[in-house]
Parts: C-alpha cells; structure tokens; sequence
C-alpha cells in the first residue's frame, strides 16, 4: 500500500480537512490498494483506513492486494476490532483471487541461475 494513501488523510486530519480528503477517495470508481501489510499501520491509521473503507463500503469497487492471510489482518492494523470492521466491509460482497506459485518478480532470477 502506497505511504501515502494513510498520509494524505492523516495530514488533513491536522489541518481540520479530513472529510474532504476521504470524500476525494470516494470519487473514484476503483480504488487499488497493493502491498496491504507489508508494512505495520499504526492504530491512529487504521482508524483512518477504516473511515476510508467505511465510506467506499457499498458504493464503490475497491481491489486489496496483499500476502496477509485474512486470520493476520489484527497484526497489520495492531486493532483487532478495527482489523474486523474492515475485514467485514470488504469480504461482504468479495471476489477472491488467490494466486499461488513462484513469484513473478523473481522468475527471471531463477531462469539465469539454470543455465
């Protein structure tokens, strides 16, 4: 997940615009976040990314790309009800894809050390 897709809100925050930072991610159709929980969201955060999901929930598409096992998400937000609350948001109406194998970043690497 981007940095500052979480510093973008939390700097409105501070300058008393929070809600119409939030209401700019709510405009667009698809929202893509990539890399969910490679890096620790702190609890002010993920009140934060939760605000953000709750306003998307049901209204706009959003695709979460992550390694993290659903079961972990507690460990990525450091809230388990907050992990919950968005965790419920975004698998009521999920389709998910779950890809499995060597990694794709990595493929290259492999095919020169075989030659």
């Amino acid at each position: 997940m981007r940095h500052d897709l979480l510093q973008q809100p939390k700097k409105a925050k501070l300058e008393n615009g929070l809600d119409a930072r939030l209401k700019y991610f709510t405009k667009y159709k698809l929202l893509i976040i990539n890399e969910l929980g490679y890096l620790p969201i702190n609890k002010d955060d993920s009140k934060l990314f939760f605000q953000l999901i709750d306003l998307r929930y049901e209204k706009k598409s959003t695709i979460f790309i992550t390694n993290i096992n659903f079961n972990n998400w507690d460990e990525v937000f450091y809230d388990v009800v907050i992990a919950n609350a968005i965790l419920d948001r975004i698998l009521h109406y999920v389709h998910i894809i779950s890809i499995s194998g060597k990694s794709y970043r990595l493929k290259d690497h492999f095919d020169q050390e075989n030659e």
